[in-house]
């Protein structure tokens, strides 16, 4: 199993990818002035594809081991561009919040979806060099919430609050792998919860969020827009869907279809088979990234392969959470599928990673397992 896992990924990978190109064709399609078909925005997720190919394979064939190494440099880098986007100029503000970074006319960059992964990095690395601390409150504790803290800091003050939760848990889930305490978890959780909920309080449109999911119809001329629409797409959708191209949300009735909802346009020209067939996707993609990190040669390759998974798991949890009015609306983008060139090129990296951390896994063939003979009772013989 651990030989194929690397094949069950990559074939869920390309299917969201397939899938992603297909529904941003979809839902992208505009009629011009002059009666033409601007496919602009999928000629530019086409080129950011070509870029997060190059990055997965470059990472495939980088040794992943490099990474430990280079682990605080990646760190200062992250925590820079990170502070990039409070400078006047450099970051760009949209919708309130300043998660981008691009002069004028160029392509935008957000840094806290690869901060993310230099925080996987830092954090598996942490724990790879101080084996046997963890259960300590100085190393398996303080310092590497210290941090956690940093990274999550520097996000949720971009009021990035979706961003900095996400990294938060993932940064307590590798901690929870690594052997950390629980009691010591339950501190970082209080802690987290509190800025949460503090950030939700002070910032009156983060917490009427929070209040829409409770009655979407009352706020549906509000706040609670997408995730009304979003429901009627799925409900309009059925089991069989629309057809492609048919759905009809997408025609200026719902806000960000191409990107962080898009999901429900799935749901709409897909039916229930596309939006199952792309959970069942993603569960693929999680359950053979958690046997790639399995079967990692290193404690660090462990850390690292199992962080790069849940990141990417979470990722599609959390959207498909908000799109489906679970959750309060985050603007976190479904993996591989949404239209943004930094979320698919972070996660093409993860891809690259995990992969490369395949090639150097140590995989039992059949004949080096242990032969079990069957015992077979003795009959006297008369």
């Amino acid at each position: 199993m651990s030989r194929h896992s690397i094949i069950l990924l990559l074939a869920s990978v390309v299917g969201l990818l397939a899938l992603g190109i297909t529904m941003l064709a979809s839902t992208t399609f505009e009629v011009a002035h002059e009666g033409g078909e601007d496919y602009v925005t999928l000629w530019r997720q086409l080129i950011w594809l070509g870029l997060g190919v190059l990055a997965c394979a470059i990472m495939a064939l980088l040794d992943f081991n490099r990474l430990m190494r280079w682990r605080w440099h990646l760190l200062i880098g992250a925590a820079l561009l990170l502070a990039l986007c409070y400078v006047p100029g450099v970051g760009v503000k949209i919708n309130g919040s300043r998660r981008w970074i691009g002069m004028a006319g160029a392509l935008r960059i957000q840094p806290s979806e690869f901060a993310k992964i230099v925080l996987i990095i830092a954090l598996a690395a942490w724990f790879a060099t101080h084996e046997g601390c963890e259960r300590t409150f100085r190393k398996g504790f303080l310092l590497p919430g210290l941090i956690l803290t940093g990274v999550v800091g520097l996000i949720g003050c971009e009021f990035d609050l979706g961003n900095a939760v996400l990294a938060s848990v993932i940064g307590g889930g590798i901690m929870f792998l690594a052997g950390t305490k629980l009691r010591y978890l339950g501190v970082i959780v209080l802690l987290f919860g509190g800025a949460l909920a503090a950030g939700i309080k002070y910032l009156p449109n983060r917490f009427e969020r929070v209040i829409v999911i409770f009655d979407l119809e009352k706020h549906k001329e509000g706040l609670g827009l997408q995730q009304w629409v979003s429901k009627l797409a799925f409900g309009s959708g059925g089991i069989e869907g629309r057809g492609l191209g048919e759905g009809r949300m997408k025609l200026s009735y719902l806000p960000e279809a191409h990107t962080d909802f898009i999901f429900p346009m799935i749901g709409e020209e897909l039916g229930l088979r596309g939006t199952a067939a792309t959970v069942l996707a993603f569960g693929v993609l999680v359950m053979s990234g958690f046997i790639v990190a399995a079967y990692a040669p290193n404690r660090f390759g462990k850390l690292l392969g199992g962080g790069l998974t849940f990141l990417l798991g979470m990722e599609a949890l959390l959207n498909m959470g908000v799109t489906t009015a679970l959750l309060p609306n985050k603007g976190l983008p479904l993996p591989f599928v949404s239209y943004g060139g930094s979320s698919l090129l972070a996660a093409m990296t993860a891809i690259g990673i995990l992969i490369n951390i395949h090639r150097q896994g140590v995989h039992l063939r059949r004949e080096d397992l242990p032969v079990i003979r069957r015992k077979h009772r003795w009959t006297p013989q008369l």
